[in-house]
């Protein structure tokens, strides 16, 4: 049997691309990839659905002699953001664009799967198709269902992420951390809303808000080793109805990113201090939430990662580079933080950055991806 052909790579890549959907509602992208893998060889697979996770869905490839069980997972949504390219295969779905490369996240997890299904392995290989990475964290919903147990156990996971700034069909990894972890703030402040004439019968939340920001811009600055670096940004505040109105309340949304979880868990304390002194300082309520769910690092376990570097590096036919880690978050840092495993990149040379409207990856890197990563995990099956 033949393994999957460029042309049906690009098919899939583009049939995929024109149907993005939002987190945990992947329906239509489900369905097209159950009726590709029904297509299979099925002597060898056998799959799994997730009761609490319809969109999601699990396919093993069983093994010869199986003394372990590997797993690759691929994230499956979309983006609300209006797509922008010139691209004939342009997304179908007004307002959702796969504006991350789950697309070709998705095509690369078919592609190693068309090939462990005509060529069976010598141990299990668990494919993971998850919903919901950009948002409701379904790398932790996944894993908290409890589908990943017994015969469904894994013993070390991959997976891989598009990477706009490396040549097309360019490996890139690194020991330790590759995404940071994230965590979102929300804050509400209530005070005493009033006439401007008379400000000392009201309480300015806005002043009180604007202090609270400005102090948070110390946290990175003052509180963190700058070799180890983070990111405290708030993104929206709403505030105020009427230019001589004093306002009463005030909210900020924003978000924590650092490269360690302790560091984010010391940032949060810092906030928290902040928060409290200014509700004390501007006798107002504090209403202040910190929200990880589940997007932590995503650390690469050491001994996987010396492996997997050591054999890119050692095939002619794979361009392998070390790269820095990435301030931008994914929820397989849950996944990391359960079961051994390792994070890469795989190039797709794009002047336009992830989350882009107008970021077009290059197709060539498929063919690539799906050669290098299906002759890594037969490497590691041997």
């Amino acid at each position: 049997m033949k393994d999957i052909t460029e042309t049906t790579l690009l098919k899939i890549r583009q049939d995929l691309h024109q149907i993005p959907e939002l987190a945990l509602n992947e329906f239509q992208t489900i369905k097209y990839i159950r009726q590709f893998v029904a297509q299979l060889p099925q002597e060898y697979l056998v799959t799994k659905d997730i009761p609490n996770l319809p969109t999601g869905w699990l396919v093993k490839v069983i093994g010869k002699n199986p003394t372990q069980t590997l797993g690759y997972r691929t994230d499956l949504d979309g983006l609300a953001v209006t797509e922008k390219t010139n691209l004939a295969f342009k997304s179908k779905n007004i307002g959702i664009m796969h504006a991350c490369g789950h697309d070709m996240h998705m095509t690369v997890a078919l592609g190693i799967l068309d090939h462990f299904a005509k060529h069976q392995p010598n141990d299990n290989l668990i494919f993971i198709f998850q919903p919901a990475e950009e948002n409701f964290a379904g790398g932790m919903q996944l894993y908290d269902s409890n589908v990943l147990v017994g015969d469904w156990e894994i013993d070390a996971i991959y997976g891989l992420h598009i990477n706009p700034s490396l040549p097309a069909g360019t490996i890139g990894c690194r020991q330790g951390t590759l995404f940071a972890g994230t965590t979102e703030i929300h804050l509400k402040l209530v005070g005493k809303s009033g006439h401007v004439a008379f400000p000392q019968n009201a309480n300015d939340m806005v002043v009180a808000l604007s202090q609270w920001v400005n102090l948070l811009q110390t946290i990175v600055a003052r509180n963190v080793d700058p070799i180890i670096g983070g990111v405290v940004t708030i993104g929206a505040i709403e505030a105020g109805s009427a230019n001589n109105v004093i306002a009463g309340e005030a909210s900020a949304h924003g978000t924590i990113r650092a490269l360690k979880q302790s560091t984010i868990l010391a940032i949060q304390d810092r906030v928290k201090t902040i928060t409290d002194g200014i509700a004390q300082a501007f006798d107002c309520q504090a209403q202040l939430i910190l929200q990880q769910d589940g997007y932590l690092p995503v650390e690469n376990n050491d001994k996987l990662t010396t492996e997997f570097i050591k054999y890119m590096k050692g095939q002619a036919k794979i361009d392998f580079v070390e790269t820095n880690p990435a301030m931008t978050g994914e929820d397989f840092g849950y996944l990391l933080s359960k079961i051994p495993g390792i994070m890469f990149w795989l190039g797709v040379d794009s002047p336009y950055s992830l989350h882009s409207e107008y970021l077009a990856p290059s197709s060539n890197a498929l063919n690539t991806g799906v050669n290098a990563i299906t002759k890594f995990l037969e490497y590691k099956m041997a």
